[in-house]
């Protein structure tokens, strides 16, 4: 077994890669940027080193450094984690070079998988199905609209080097080809630094089943299937194991085809073989297809270790120091079902962006498995992914583990940042996921019901003002001079823009009541619960600074207003394009005085991996610039101003 290694990633991988390294004894090393200073993995850590800025350009993109820490401080193996150096062949290939053992596969594994067409083209090879396409180097428009022609609509353009669904376009018609292609070309040249594309059939109800893979670098085996079907724009959203409706000949089939795969490049470690399936008839041995393989390990991993048993991290720390893979294919086997939810900090209604700020609550339930890289206090930075945790469940059946996924969710408590977390617990609770018909389309055809804003209850906004008042926590708060009419107090909440002015009459030392608008609420506290008009409610109240928190069958939060601090000025006519989250201006297309016409773009915002175009939401003039390309900026601040408009 490895002595000490040094782990090349940051938040909830790298802690997790901490926990397994630590229960074997394996002494870790964290590097860290400016922003992570005090953060969860460095506090983990055996020891830590400052490697640079906070942009990841200026710190865990720094491969010679890492590769210098390494050995300076004595470690023997690099840890890549998942994103930032991890499938880099010519990172690997430094390693190496170094002397260091890099826990993952080989620099040729990675660079035989790098490429889409030339993975496709090495499948075939091995004799792995892969979806009818054209692959070639013929990039040329004629070329590419025969091959969609003799491929049949609807086709899928995709960037050779693509990932993440940048590069990605969906053609239905041979009229929407060419300017299909030029927008994913130039999304993919932005994005990678390549423009060239693939062309392949688009399957009318896929879904996203992919095998984990394990190998030696002689063997491999695999551990069975993972359903990453529930996605929103590429991006997966909750996934399972096992695949449900997975027949038993299906997955023999999809095994073998991802032994042959991983056998196929000599494979060494943790990966993922990534199949699309044709669903429309079911789940059948002749409608599935290689689409890519992550030469790495998962983000979803703990689906698998959950139905398996088996730790994939010490299975790489285990391989990387020279063992044999640990257990054969016959000695792996399916327990249960297991659920994982991705709980980002983000924006649903508007759009999923991104979303920075001070984690001032975070709890969650002891019953579920939580892998993550932030705490209580810890900031949400805009240089990084959101993710503020993972959520796993294990039970016995699939319907069990849907259940118990709804009332982690349920159950979790995240304060100080919007989050996607009602949108999840909703997923849980979607009819068709719930049967087990899932399909990669699916949140898309629902994503209006899935992202409705439940309305804000009444009696969980006169839970709120008892908790702004401080009512729920202070002693001596019943007391007081009030003649013969009960002690009140009056409190101004503020949610979604909108302010509510909440009058509370304290009726006794556990009993209020609590009007807001026309409406009264009859609140009391008895045997450590509330009661909300004589229905008990399991509401926590949590108050940190000016803002309020409910947490019931889901989070609520509430701004606690002072009335006599309002800010009544106006934003600028409407004249102004704001940055709607924090990031970096990448590019501004247009310069004082220019006109521009409604649905023009004017600008692009770079933060947290994504691209948000910022276009005019009228015809006008712009009047001045006032945040230039390169610019680092908070959400809010002022880009550009357009004169305002004549009467």
């Amino acid at each position: 077994m490895l002595n000490k290694i040094l782990i090349a990633n940051r938040g909830e991988i790298a802690c997790r890669v901490m926990e397994t390294a630590h229960r074997l004894g394996v002494k870790t090393v964290a590097v860290y940027s400016d922003a992570d200073a005090r953060s969860k993995h460095v506090e983990m850590a055996d020891e830590a080193v400052h490697i640079g800025g906070s942009a990841p350009a200026d710190s865990y993109l720094k491969g010679d450094l890492i590769i210098e820490i390494a050995l300076a401080i004595g470690a023997e193996a690099i840890h890549p984690g998942y994103g930032f150096l991890s499938e880099n062949p010519d990172f690997v290939d430094a390693v190496t070079a170094a002397g260091l053992v890099f826990i993952g596969p080989s620099a040729d594994a990675i660079r035989a998988m790098g490429l889409k067409d030339a993975a496709k083209e090495l499948m075939e090879k091995a004799g792995v199905p892969v979806v009818p396409g054209y692959h070639g180097a013929a990039q040329d428009l004629a070329h590419l609209e025969g091959a969609a022609e003799a491929i049949g609509y609807p086709v899928l353009i995709k960037a050779v080097a693509g990932g993440g669904g940048k590069g990605m376009r969906k053609v239905m018609a041979p009229a929407d080809f060419a300017d299909a292609l030029a927008s994913a070309r130039g999304e993919a040249k932005t994005a990678f630094g390549n423009d060239a594309v693939l062309v392949e059939k688009f399957v009318e109800k896929p879904r996203h089943i992919e095998m984990q893979v394990f190998g030696d670098g002689t063997d491999a085996v695999h551990l069975f299937e993972r359903d990453c079907s529930l996605q929103r724009r590429h991006q997966k959203v909750i996934e399972e194991a096992p695949a449900p409706g997975m027949t038993r000949e299906m997955r023999a089939a999809m095994g073998k085809a991802a032994v042959r795969a991983a056998r196929a490049i000599g494979y060494k470690g943790a990966g993922t073989v990534e199949f699309i399936v044709d669903a429309s008839d079911g789940l059948r041995a002749d409608r599935f297809w290689f689409m890519e393989m992550n030469t790495r390990l998962q983000v979803e991993h703990p689906v698998t270790e959950a139905i398996t048993g088996v730790d994939l991290v010490e299975w790489q720390l285990r391989v990387a120091a020279g063992e044999a893979l640990p257990m054969t294919q016959d000695q792996l086997s399916i327990n249960g079902h297991s659920f994982e939810a991705r709980l980002y900090a983000e924006d649903v209604p508007k759009g999923f962006l991104p979303a920075t700020g001070t984690l001032t609550h975070l709890q969650f339930p002891l019953d579920a498995r939580s892998d993550s890289g932030v705490r209580s206090g810890d900031v949400i930075s805009p240089f990084y992914d959101p993710m503020i945790a993972k959520l796993v469940v294990h039970g016995p059946t699939r319907a069990v583990a849907l259940k118990r996924m709804e009332q982690a969710l349920v159950a979790t408590e995240v304060a100080g940042s919007v989050t996607n977390l009602a949108f999840l617990t909703a997923l849980t609770r979607h009819a068709d996921f719930v049967s087990g018909d899932v399909d990669t389309g699916l949140i898309e055809r629902d994503i209006d019901n899935l992202t409705a804003c439940a309305p804000v209850s009444g009696g969980i906004t006169a839970l709120a003002a008892i908790a702004a008042a401080g009512l729920d926590r202070a002693t001596g708060w019943d007391v007081g001079f009030s003649l013969w009419a009960p002690l009140s107090h009056i409190v101004h909440l503020g949610v979604d823009d909108e302010v509510s002015e909440v009058t509370i009459s304290v009726l006794s030392a556990v009993h209020f009541k609590v009007t807001l608008s026309s409406d009264s609420f009859d609140i009391s506290y008895q045997g450590g619960d509330w009661w909300i008009d004589g229905a008990k409610s399991r509401a926590k109240l949590v108050v940190i600074g000016g803002s309020v928190s409910v947490f019931a069958d889901q989070s609520w939060h509430y701004e606690i207003i002072d009335p006599l601090d309002r800010d009544v000025g106006a934003a600028a006519g409407g004249n102004l394009i704001e940055a709607p989250m924090p990031g970096l201006v990448k590019a501004v297309f247009v310069k004082a005085g220019d006109a521009v016409t409604a649905g023009d773009r004017l600008a692009i915002l770079e933060a947290m991996k994504m691209e948000q175009s910022l276009t005019a939401a009228r015809d006008g003039v712009v009047a001045e610039i006032l945040a230039a390309s390169g610019a680092q900026v908070e959400a809010g601040a002022p880009l550009i101003r357009l004169e305002d408009e004549e009467d």
